[in-house]
């Protein structure tokens, strides 16, 4: 009730206080016992409605002040906030100031430390296989040990007294990984500028992290020429590979023979890798009973069961139809070594999108990815041609 209100009710009380005794005057009597309790009642509210007026008049009279909040920003907020201000200054032709200037790394990164894992950390989220990979962090060439039994392999068998045991052993091959320089190109509207800090800057990681995801995947699947190998370019082929009879089409025993082609040890953790082309291919695929050997499985983090087997759609993977492609991975990808560097630079590009009213932000970083445990993870690869129906 507003100040207007209460005094509005305190005189409508004291008009009908006023109403009892005068009744009581005209008939020439004392208050009754009722009025006497009313007009009691109505006084004690007065009073009341009095003193809250009163309290009122005093606090409109107090100046009001606030205490501001000093906690502590976190290394991470004081990051977002400092990225967000960079990209804003820059474009502004503002000059970067203590607070907003970001200390450049040995190798001239300009980009925070906690925003660079920002953008790695939802390159994980978003892309299951190079989540799964078995990730290095290291500067310069790394080498991963690799035991090779191809040529000979220690022997266990029947020893007779005084006979010498034949020595027999694999030897130690290394898994070299370098570091390729790959970049990523955003653009940013110039509007977007005018939100606050964490959405800028979320909108940047955002937008960074997708770009990476799909340059990632395609490079840790398919690899390129002369740069990174990934998957296609560095598992076992003469063990591990499985050539479809035809290009266009795959059938239920050839999946079985890809997944078998993984030892049991290994199957925990596996799943399937495939375009989604080819999974709609898959789920016309029947038993010997009329069943679809691909179900749905809504307890799966895909919905898709091959085989027992979560089935994972990628859009970098190569679709049925092109000769001798690599196009349907299996295995627990955890086989694929991938180095990476946390390290990034960004750099913000003011002319080439200015007639789009936009900006860019382009990130750099290093990877290189190979399979380091050959017999984690099987390939399909499409036949030379099509079986003609008969």
């Amino acid at each position: 009730m507003n100040e207007k209100e209460l005094i509005e009710k305190r005189n409508d009380l004291q008009e009908k206080m006023e109403g009892i005794l005068d009744l009581a005057k005209k008939e020439k009597r004392a208050m009754n016992e009722n009025e006497v309790k009313d007009f009691d009642e109505m006084e004690k509210e007065i009073k009341d409605i009095d003193a809250t007026l009163e309290r009122n008049a005093r606090i409109n009279k107090m100046e009001l002040k606030k205490v501001e909040d000093k906690k502590e920003l976190t290394q991470e907020e004081k990051d977002v906030k400092a990225f967000a201000q960079f990209i804003r200054n820059t474009v502004n032709g503002v000059p970067q100031n203590s607070e907003t200037q970001l200390s450049k790394a040995d190798n001239g990164s300009i980009i925070p430390k906690t925003i660079a894992q920002k953008i790695i950390d939802k390159v994980v989220e978003i892309s299951p296989l190079y989540a799964s990979a078995t990730r290095y962090d290291a500067k310069g060439t790394l080498a991963v040990p690799k035991y090779d039994d191809t040529t000979d392999d220690v022997t266990v068998d029947y020893a007779d007294e005084f006979d010498d045991l034949v020595s027999h052993s694999g030897k130690f091959n290394t898994v070299e990984l370098t570091g390729f320089l790959i970049g990523a190109l955003t653009k940013i509207s110039k509007s977007l500028l005018n939100n606050n800090d964490f959405n800028l800057t979320d909108y940047v990681v955002n937008k960074m992290a997708e770009k990476f995801k799909l340059f990632y995947e395609g490079e840790c699947l398919n690899g390129t020429a002369s740069k990174i190998s990934g998957i296609a370019g560095s598992y076992d082929s003469t063990n591990m590979k499985i050539t479809l009879e035809n290009k266009s089409s795959v059938t239920a025993d050839e999946l079985i023979d890809i997944q078998e082609t993984v030892p049991d040890t290994y199957q925990a953790n596996a799943y399937w890798i495939m375009n989604r082309d080819t999974r709609k291919k898959i789920r016309k695929l029947k038993d010997s009973d009329g069943n679809y050997i691909l179900n749905r499985a809504f307890n799966e983090k895909w919905d898709y069961e091959l085989l027992g087997k979560p089935v994972y759609c990628s859009e970098k993977a190569e679709k049925l139809g092109t000769a001798s492609k690599p196009v349907i991975f299996y295995g627990d990808f955890s086989g694929l070594a991938v180095k990476e560097s946390e390290a990034m630079e960004i750099q913000i590009l003011l002319e080439r999108f200015a007639t789009q009213h936009a900006i860019g932000v382009v990130g750099y970083s290093e990877l290189d990815a190979k399979v380091e445990n050959t017999q984690k993870i099987a390939v399909a690869v499409s036949g030379t041609e099509d079986t003609p129906v008969a």
